[in-house]
């Protein structure tokens, strides 16, 4: 199955302003969606990838560093899956 990054334009306004080495993360995790595969890039360890509850159930959220997350949807069409990021964010704890 083939996956397909979107960013949302507050996404793309928010890693604007993000530290250099977190977009770089981001750009790394964009890379193994596209290329391998959301399911198998959900199954990396060090993502944390997991299901958001509450008021943000149905999306996902993946770990970039300790504080800094990323917040995405997927919608799956035939063969093709669509992962939209709605937001990198630096996760409260």
């Amino acid at each position: 199955m083939v996956s397909k990054v979107w960013i949302t334009k507050f996404a793309e306004k928010q890693l604007r302003k993000l530290p250099k080495n977190i977009v770089s993360a981001f750009h790394v995790w964009v890379q193994s969606v596209e290329i391998d595969g959301i399911i198998k890039t959900r199954k990396v360890l060090g993502y944390h990838d997991e299901p958001l509850k509450g008021d943000r159930k149905g999306q996902r959220s993946v770990r970039l560093n300790k504080a800094y997350r990323i917040i995405y949807e997927e919608t799956k069409s035939g063969n093709l899956v669509m992962v939209a990021v709605q937001e990198i964010n630096k996760h409260e704890y």
